[in-house]
């Protein structure tokens, strides 16, 4: 099986739908955020390993603390998955965080402060263009 291959690709999708539901529903460490997000899932070829891909919506510690607790979580995750998804192999997990969401809103947060800049500049000088239109008004008369 190639790793772009569209059975591989349904499996990725699987394993990272039930995972999120397993994580936000399942799961009962208090060190899990519950603003945390399967973001993506890398299942290898052979079935025997697989990256996850965690969003922790929080400070360093909550994401540290996250990833803790979700590592330690892994044999439990791991049979759970076993359980809901008849594959050959159920991948060992392994967790990686990821800061996508976080980026994404930082980001957003970025392009609003640069439009917002724009307005007031084009704000400014539109009322400069008026200020100066009076005042050569005012020299005509």
């Amino acid at each position: 099986m190639r790793k772009n291959s569209i059975k591989n690709t349904r499996i990725n999708q699987e394993v990272q739908k039930e995972l999120g539901v397993l994580i936000s529903q399942e799961l009962k460490d208090p060190r899990v955020n519950p603003m945390t997000s399967v973001v993506g899932v890398e299942v290898a070829p052979d079935l025997k390993t697989a990256k996850v891909y965690i969003s922790v919506l929080g400070d360093e510690d909550s994401q540290r603390s996250t990833l803790a607790g979700l590592k330690n979580a892994a044999p439990f995750l791991r049979s759970e998955l076993a359980r809901r998804i008849n594959l050959r192999n159920t991948p060992e997990l392994r967790f990686i965080g990821n800061q996508f969401i976080e980026y994404g809103v930082h980001m957003s947060k970025l392009i609003d402060d640069v439009n917002a800049e724009l307005r007031s500049r084009e704000e400014i000088s539109q009322s400069e263009e008026i200020f100066e239109d009076s005042e050569e008004n005012d020299e005509m008369e």
